[in-house]
């Protein structure tokens, strides 16, 4: 009989890996990555006043809270697919 606590030889022994761990020998890459200059590419704008109707302006908000994105980005980039939508087809 075994004591409280005492294990005997017959217990399984399960093998813990830590997925953090390396495997195997480790070999040094080439950074692949852009640098940060190159990772933002900057578009020509141009400021304007525009009146929207406030319903419009309304779903735009809405819709860019849910998507954790700025309205005037949403609207910025809408006009921009139609612009090269309809110049495609001139």
């Amino acid at each position: 009989m075994l004591a409280i606590g005492e294990r005997g030889n017959n217990t399984m022994k399960k093998k813990m890996t830590d997925s953090n761990k390396p495997i195997g020998k480790m070999v040094r890459i080439k950074d692949f990555l852009p640098p940060p200059e190159e990772l933002v590419i900057p578009q020509e704008t141009v400021k304007i006043t525009l009146s929207l109707s406030k319903s419009s302006v309304e779903f735009f908000k809405h819709y860019a809270r849910q998507h954790h994105i700025k309205y005037q980005k949403m609207i910025r980039q809408l006009v921009d697919r139609y612009a090269k939508l309809h110049s495609k087809a001139s």
